[in-house]
């Protein structure tokens, strides 16, 4: 099949607000007596802020209710929307600029597949909100990565089948997600982590549309 849609995920991709995240995690961690390492973080990657939350606590040996943990997700988003507020088009990763403007000489549709619920925000504040044919954030989904549903949303508002899209990740969780719901994937890493993509680069700088195209058979 040919390829008519290209999913991405946001932090990592397009933007890289791991740091953000980081230092908002750490100073939820701090608030409650303990600390995380950015190491610690990694494993954050892709995945949701309750699961997050949840992965975090088990970290500082801490059982919270239910009310406890909604208020701590919500003060560490208050955090992190301080940081994101302050960015700018300055924050694009490098290559993402050209590689879109490929994407929309060759006349393919891209969505965005991201379980953050500030995806809109972070789009807006770099300038990026019209680069995308669909989003799909946070609020649109009830599972997160590896679940598939993220990326087989965004092939439908797509009008794209899943073997004619090709997802672009840099967490495991995410190449897990796209693989599993019948999609080529693209990592944006290392390869000796991402090892169930199809092609793995440092960043999209590395990388050509036609490069993305050949991947599928009937493009060869």
């Amino acid at each position: 099949m040919p390829i008519k849609a290209l999913l991405f995920d946001l932090d990592g991709v397009i933007v890289d607000t791991a740091i953000f995240h980081y230092q908002a995690w750490r100073r939820m961690a701090n608030s409650l007596g303990f600390d995380i390492t950015e190491e610690f973080n990694e494993q954050l990657k892709g995945i949701s802020r309750t699961e997050s939350l949840d992965i975090i606590l088990a970290h500082g040996g801490l059982v919270l209710s239910d009310e406890k943990k909604a208020e701590l997700a919500a003060q560490k988003n208050e955090w992190y929307l301080e940081l994101v507020s302050q960015m700018t088009p300055a924050n694009i990763l490098p290559g993402v600029t050209d590689f879109f403007a490929q994407v929309k000489a060759a006349g393919l549709k891209t969505a965005l597949g991201s379980v953050s619920k500030n995806a809109r925000l972070i789009l807006e504040r770099i300038g990026m909100l019209d680069d995308f044919d669909a989003i799909i954030d946070g609020t649109k989904i009830s599972r997160g990565k590896p679940d598939p549903e993220v990326f087989l949303k965004g092939a439908a508002e797509t009008k794209a089948q899943p073997d004619e899209c090709v997802v672009f990740e840099d967490a495991v969780a995410g190449i897990e997600a796209a693989k599993r719901g019948g999609m080529l994937a693209v990592g944006i890493g290392e390869p000796a982590v991402l090892t169930w993509a199809d092609l793995v680069v440092g960043s999209l700088a590395d990388l050509t549309l036609d490069e993305v195209l050949t991947l599928a058979p009937t493009h060869r």
